[in-house]
């Protein structure tokens, strides 16, 4: 099962959904307003995908300016950042895609072929 993790109103998060809807591949979709990854997925996430944790952030999103968190962001632990994002799906870039071993965060057409078309599940 493929989950994507998003907001409705999110443009990104449209164009994952739009992506699996075209090529005919099954998802559960996840409201990051009301269902947000426990902060023990969060580190399951960013420990299997291989990415820095800053990837896992909205980083362009309104929360994450009004926390100041581009310059509290080095002095914080991966503990508390975990807890951030699992406490805030606002905080989480969109779409998250979780299937298997791949993790993926916010949309690229390319990784989501490579994944998804050359391999078909």
């Amino acid at each position: 099962m493929i989950k994507v993790y998003g907001i409705n109103s999110c443009s990104s998060f449209k164009k994952g959904v739009k992506y699996f809807e075209k090529h005919k591949i099954a998802i559960v979709t996840y409201d990051l307003k009301v269902t947000v990854p426990t902060k023990e997925e969060m580190r399951n996430y960013h420990e299997q995908s291989g990415l820095e944790i800053k990837k896992f952030f909205n980083t362009s999103g309104k929360i994450y300016r009004e926390l100041d968190l581009k310059s509290k962001h080095q002095a914080m632990s991966l503990d508390d950042m975990y807890d951030l994002l699992s406490r805030n799906g606002m905080l989480i870039k969109r779409p998250l895609v979780i299937y298997k071993n791949h993790i993926l965060v916010g949309f690229s057409e390319e990784k989501y072929d490579e994944i998804w078309n050359k391999n078909r599940i």
